[in-house]
């Protein structure tokens, strides 16, 4: 099985050997179909593996952002919309994400897409001038854009026209019918990382959540999660960004010491912001052999993992091992790293490219795009839902020593959806 092939799972009513055998995607490592059944950033960063937010990172490829350009020469057109001369991080990753897109292409075996690649300057009116002009052009399917409120101006003009949205917001208000999120959502993180902790003896858990979008976000779902799973919270505090001190001090009675109230502890911080809490927490006297530290896919960079208060911490995010083979490929093409995200286009590329070659004029409708099924991507297997929203097989990933471990292994297929 190539590595194309790994990833090109069965169509409904086909064996997965049949559909290997006719070659439909060999040179696609994310060329994606429906699996078969069983029974905000969030994980990503705008910066790429290794980078620290105060340094600026290097030009992603030696092609300048173009707005307007377009990759391949097949029949059916799809548009593509990035905030490439967008401000700060978000051209880098923008730029890298249209790499990605280039390089699903590149690795599908003649695929039957011209991909329009339009740039939305980082704003809603640059969106929706964008999806304008996309789908005056032709466009059948949009991807992107990358941040909210271009999501929302993108679609507004998408769905008069009909035309599916795959988006990359981790917002998941700005979901709905016709407007599909393939990013990496707190939400899923929140649930993986409860449930697991509740299989591993975890019943007492205390909130230490930064006054953030992200944070509110997290601290909702998270509370709906324990509730549903019998566990109790011993407390919550929330802080300022940067200033944990005060929060972690109120708490000290309750995870400090040697006998701590709560026997687990959420922090949805930043690696940016993570240091503060640590130190914070180190002088509160917590122990994470007595407190289990549990995050969110946030923490899935090397410089949160040396960390003192997140040792044996448990986190929730795809396994990083699809992420590790696409970057390798990426790097030797475009000699720089990519950002975490760029493997959500890569995905959605594929999965249109897929969608062309599997399902014929059937390919973008509603019932195609929401197979309760699921599809399997360079991140693992995902699911759009009729709200918009996805659902992602997730690993569970121990911090140690410097390292991951991963303790839980991402399930290869999703369990029956709760639509």
């Amino acid at each position: 099985m190539t590595r194309s092939e790994g990833l090109a799972v069965l169509l409904q009513g086909q064996t997965m050997t049949s559909f290997f055998d006719r070659r439909i995607s060999r040179r696609a490592f994310a060329a994606l179909a429906p699996l078969g059944l069983a029974g905000c950033v969030g994980s990503g960063t705008l910066l790429p593996p290794g980078l620290v937010g105060g340094e600026t990172p290097p030009p992603e490829s030696p092609m300048a952002p173009m707005s307007g350009s377009v990759v391949g020469t097949g029949s059916v057109r799809v548009a593509l919309i990035l905030p490439l001369s967008g401000p700060g991080h978000g051209a880098v990753a923008a730029q890298s994400m249209r790499n990605a897109a280039e390089l699903a292409l590149g690795e599908f075996q003649d695929p039957d897409i011209t991909l329009i690649v339009k740039d939305d300057r980082g704003t809603p009116e640059g969106a929706r001038d964008a999806a304008s002009q996309a789908i005056a052009e032709g466009a059948e399917f949009i991807i992107g854009p990358l941040f909210a409120g271009s999501v929302q101006a993108a679609a507004s003009v998408a769905r008069q026209s009909g035309v599916p949205v795959v988006a990359f917001s981790t917002d998941a208000g700005v979901a709905s019918r016709g407007v599909y999120l393939l990013s990496f959502l707190p939400q899923e993180e929140v649930d993986r990382i409860v449930d697991y902790a509740a299989s591993r003896g975890k019943r007492s858990v205390a909130m230490l959540i930064p006054e953030t979008s992200y944070g509110s976000v997290v601290e909702a779902r998270f509370s709906e999660a324990v509730a549903a799973r019998g566990l109790r919270i011993a407390a919550l505090e929330r802080y300022p960004g940067g200033q944990p001190q005060a929060a972690v001090g109120r708490l000290r009675m309750v995870i400090g010491g040697a006998s701590p109230q709560a026997d687990a502890i959420l922090i949805p911080e930043s690696a940016e912001g993570l240091p503060a809490v640590d130190q914070a927490l180190q002088s509160a006297g917590f122990d994470p052999r007595r407190v289990k530290p549990l995050g969110t896919g946030v923490w899935n960079e090397p410089r949160a993992f040396s960390l003192r208060s997140l040792q044996g911490g448990w986190f929730a995010s795809p396994d990083s091992r699809g992420f590790d083979a696409f970057a390798a490929r990426y790097r030797a093409r475009y000699n720089s790293d990519p950002v975490r995200l760029a493997t959500l286009s890569f995905d959605a590329v594929s999965l249109a490219a897929a969608l062309v070659r599997t399902q014929g004029t059937q390919r973008f409708t509603e019932g195609v795009l929401t197979n309760p099924a699921g599809f399997a991507g360079a991140d693992g297997v995902f699911r759009f839902r009729s709200d918009g929203t996805s659902d992602r097989a997730l690993a569970v990933h121990e911090i140690r020593d410097g390292t991951l471990a991963t303790v839980s292994a991402a399930p290869r297929t999703l369990p029956a959806p709760g639509f």
